[in-house]
């Protein structure tokens, strides 16, 4: 997925709206609305804890894949590690195969 160090920012953003599109696609097809006009990954995983739909280590994986997207879309204090793109990635992998 990555070669060059100057990719990584651009698969962790890919993964983010891949996982982000996701969750906003599972709480559509549950019928839970959220009341955001641009929620995040942080505001459908709410909804779907709130709703039972996943529990709290799941919840906590999410968010933590959440946090990673945000070092590569943000100008934060450090660049993402290769190591935590491909954690993104594989995790982006089981919220697709998981979270229904």
């Amino acid at each position: 997925v990555y070669k060059r160090q100057r990719h990584l920012r651009a698969a962790g953003a890919l993964c983010g709206v891949v996982i982000e599109k996701h969750l906003a696609h599972v709480c559509e097809m549950h019928g839970l609305k959220i009341k955001k006009k641009c929620p995040s990954i942080s505001d459908y995983i709410e909804i779907l804890k709130n709703n039972n739909l996943i529990d709290t280590p799941n919840w906590r994986q999410i968010q933590y894949l959440s946090d990673i997207r945000n070092l590569c879309t943000h100008k934060k204090e450090r660049d993402p590690k290769k190591e935590e793109i491909q954690e993104l990635i594989d995790g982006t992998h089981k919220v697709l195969k998981t979270v229904f």
